[in-house]
Formats: C-alpha cells, structure tokens, sequence
C-alpha cells in the first residue's frame, strides 16, 4: 500500500513526483478538474465519427498508410490491430520503476485532454499501478520518432488483455491473468485510442527522467569524494574562493564551488599545511572541481528543464482541441528535443567520471599522494587498492562509449515516411548506463579518499568530508590488508544510489 496519491492533469507533474510513483511509494489519479477536458475532447471525436470525416489515425490507416481510409465498422478492429502489429519490441524488459513511470506518463498525457480518448485508458493506468502491476515492456525497438511505438504498445496490449506483466512480488503472468487477479476488464479500443497510448515521447522520457535524477544524486556525491579527495591528498581550497567564481560567473561553478567551501569548512587538515608548503598549486582535477564539476551542473540543468517540460507535453498526434473542434496532424512525438538532452546528459556524467578517475589515481600513486603506494600499511606484500584505479579505469573507458551522441544518427523508416527520427530511447538507455558507470567510479573515489584520511589522523578533515568519512566507515572498514573489495565497492554503490552522499552535500552547501 502507497502513502501518497499524486494527482496528474496533463500539466503539473514533476520530476520528483515521477520518481515516487516509479518506486512505488506513490500512486496517481486523474485530477477533478481534468476529467472534463478530456470528456470534452472525447466528443470532439465522437463528432467527427458521426459526420463520416476521414482523419488520420481516426478512419485511416497508419504511417505510410494513412491513405487507407477504414470503414466505420472495423474501427475497433484497427485500434486493436495497430496495438498488435507494433508490439514488436526486443530485448530486456525495462525495470519496473522505468515501466511504472512510463504508465504515469502516458497516463498524464491523456490527462490533458487534447488526446481524444475516453477517461476510462487514464483511471485504468492508475488503476494497474495501484495494483503493482506492470507491463513487460521491452526497451529496445523505437527510433524516437512517431513516438516509442514499439514499447508503448507493449504497455497498451496490457490494457486490452494481452500482452505479459509482472506483478506485485515478482511473479510474471499473461495480461489477461494480471488483469484477472485484480478484478480489472480489458478495454475495448475505440476510434484513436489505440494511437493514443502509443504516439509519443513517454518511454525515452521515463527512462531520462529517471535516470537525470541519479546523475544530478552523482554530481552532489562528486563534490564529496572530490573534497575528501583534495583533504586526502593535503590540497588547498584556496581555489574555491568566491572572489574566483565572482569574476566568471558561471552559475553551475559558483555553486560547486560553494559546495566545496562547505564540505571544507574548519579543517584540521588543511590548517596543518598551511605554512610552508613547498607546492604552489594543486592539479586540475583538484583545483578545476568547480570549473568541470560546474559545467556538468549547468549541463544537467538544462536536461531537467526540457524533461520537466516534456513531461507535461501532449506528444500524440494527431490532436483535437476540444475548445474549436479542430483535429491537427502534427510532429509532437518527434523526440529530438529529449534525445539531444539525455545526450548532453550522459556527456556530463562521463566527464564526472573521468575527472574523479583522475583523483583516484593520484591517490593511489605514491609519487602523487605522499601517501603509501596504493594506500595500504605494508605495499609490497599487499597490494591495497590497485585494481580500484585500474577498474575505474575500464569503467572511463565504457562510459566514455555510453557519451557518444545518439541523436545525431537518424535512420529513415516506415517507407520514407518517418524519414528523420530521434533515436531517444537509445540515448536514454545510454544515459541509463552512463549513471550506473559515474556511481561506480565515485564509489571507487570515496573509498580511496576515505583510506587516504587514515594516514593522516588524528587530524580531522572538513566537517562535511567528516561526516561524509563517518558513512562510508559505516559500510566499509579501513583497509588494514588485503581483502576481497567487491563487496566493499557494491556497498558504496548503493550509498551513492541512494543519495547518501549528495544529501550531505545538500545540507553543508546550505551553510557555507
């Protein structure tokens, strides 16, 4: 059972209100005030079926054959048709939270009632994910273009009986079965509703949307292991003074930079070097965090105002406007927009993994660090954390694949007729993977950083990197000898997923 109710309207939602549902500690309902719009564009269909009017999507074939135009009888007989012919996505089926906020995606764009279709296709969406029940839907097969059509239809064919889902648990049964098992009728498609539930930008949104909301958790968990790195490695924050962001004022470097400040602040470490330390500045990787970790900042912003506003768009096509009547064909499901930024995205998150890699090596070299080679007690008979550089290493390598543009590889389809296409949920996907990479290598970087603070004690670091220090012991003891490190890395993984670490970083930006 959830504890919140988010109430969609075609209009509002957000991010985090997305993310809620998608993990399942929220459901949605059609707003009081939507269900009119959408009623009343319902009519303006119902309309156009009485007086004969030949519409695409409405009495006419799909894509390349929309010349067709289908006799009044077999309507019902097209919508269910077109949701079975493009049913024919491949590959592994999106995890649960990606497939629920494609639900409440799809269901907040008919919400906005310039769809067409009947309030029924929305309180059934949020029907099903009151129950937890999920439609398999592959996450390979769209170009981006007139919509995530193959994957969308996965989640429609669970709507009209058919199709797979995952319920509640685990367990993976027919649709006609999940609908059984929670007392539910399969919909009957009427004239454009099939189209309805499959036009649209909904799966590349999702799986973006979530994914930008852990690449935003990574870039505040940069900060941390990036400050925990310079105390490690006795730098200086002199470099994050604000006079320095004032005369180049990028917002995305003042507030890294601000951050750092923050996590810094009333360090022993840093007061017992500094007089006479021989070294007049610190390398880029440390003194440029506010420059590189700024620029993805300011990147990801951008990402999240085009999907905030993506997601209360109306992708389908065509459209009716309930207030003049009028049904426009129009290029709404084209994703360009989302695919280019989920590109930028990953782009942002390789460079943060790059950078923290490059601290983690200093750390580890000894010539670097001043610290024992490979941060261990006795280097020679143990080898410490050597495989953690040369793993974040292989990782850089595959993230940097994962930064390559996806949006800029268009491929005609459908007969020329769709003859520029997105390939969004290709660059979601990416972007997907890009994050896992980043939380990765900042596990890698936080655990290194945190063993180079052993060797400097008793003095304490910055009272974020502390507390921040105080966490990763908590999971991870200090490395005395050599042990296995998996567990250890899948540990701080996880902190970094959930948010552990950005949250500390939230809370001392606050003060400085």
């Amino acid at each position: 059972m959830t504890s919140t109710t988010v109430t969609i309207d075609g209009r509002s939602l957000t991010l985090e209100d997305l993310e809620r549902v998608a993990i399942g500690t929220a459901d949605i309902r059609l707003a009081d005030d939507a269900r009119p719009r959408v009623v009343a564009s319902r009519q303006v269909v119902e309309d156009a079926m009485a007086e004969g009017r030949v519409i695409y999507g409405l009495t006419t074939g799909f894509g390349a054959l929309a010349d067709v135009v289908i006799p009044v009888e077999r309507i019902r007989e097209l919508q269910l048709n077109l949701i079975r012919s493009h049913a024919a996505g491949v590959g592994a089926p999106l995890p649960v939270p990606e497939a629920r906020a494609v639900m409440v995606l799809r269901a907040n764009v008919l919400a906005a009632g310039v769809s067409g279709v009947r309030p029924v296709l929305v309180d059934r969406l949020a029907a099903l994910l009151a129950h937890g029940v999920t439609p398999i839907i592959p996450e390979r097969g769209s170009v981006g273009a007139s919509g995530d059509l193959a994957p969308l239809s996965h989640l429609a064919l669970l709507l009209v009986g058919e199709g797979e889902a995952e319920l509640r648990g685990g367990e993976r049964v027919g649709g006609a079965e999940a609908l059984r098992r929670t007392g539910l009728q399969p919909v009957v498609l009427e004239a454009k509703e099939g189209l309805a539930l499959i036009n649209g930008t909904q799966v590349m949104t999702g799986i973006g949307a979530l994914a930008l909301l852990g690449a935003e958790r990574a870039l505040d968990t940069a900060e941390v292991a990036g400050a925990m790195s310079l105390e490690a490695l006795r730098g200086t924050p002199d470099a994050f003074d604000e006079a320095i962001q004032r005369v180049r004022p990028q917002p995305g470097q003042a507030t890294s930079a601000r951050m750092l400040r923050g996590l810094l602040d009333d360090s022993e470490i840093r007061e017992s070097h500094r007089h006479g330390d021989p070294r007049v500045q610190d390398a880029y990787s440390l003194r440029c965090m506010p420059q590189a970790h700024g620029a993805a900042r300011q990147g990801l912003a951008y990402v999240r105002a085009v999907l905030e506003t993506e997601l209360n768009s109306v992708t389908d096509n065509p459209l009716v406007f309930p207030e003049d009547g009028r049904i426009l064909s129009g290029g709404n499901f084209h994703g360009q927009p989302v695919a280019q930024a989920l590109d930028l995205a990953a782009i942002a998150c390789a460079d943060l993994a790059v950078i923290s890699e490059r601290r983690l090596a200093r750390l580890v070299d000894p010539a670097l660090s001043g610290l024992p080679a490979f941060l261990t007690p006795e280097p020679g008979v143990h080898s410490g954390l050597m495989m953690a550089q040369i793993v974040a290493a292989s990782l850089v390598a595959d993230i940097r694949l994962r930064a390559v543009p996806a949006s800029v590889d268009s491929i005609p389809t459908d007969a020329n007729r769709e003859d520029h296409v997105s390939m969004g949920v290709g660059a979601a996907i990416k972007l997907r993977e890009a994050v896992q990479l980043l939380q990765t290598v900042l596990a890698l970087e936080l655990m290194a950083a945190a063993q180079g603070l052993e060797f400097l004690a008793p003095l304490r670091p910055g009272r974020g990197v502390a507390e921040a220090h105080d966490q990763v012991r908590r999971r991870v003891p200090a490395l005395a000898g050599d042990r296995v490190l998996a567990p250890d890395i899948a540990a701080l993984e996880t902190l970094v997923r959930e948010g552990a670490f950005a949250d500390i970083c939230r809370r001392y930006a606050e003060s400085a």
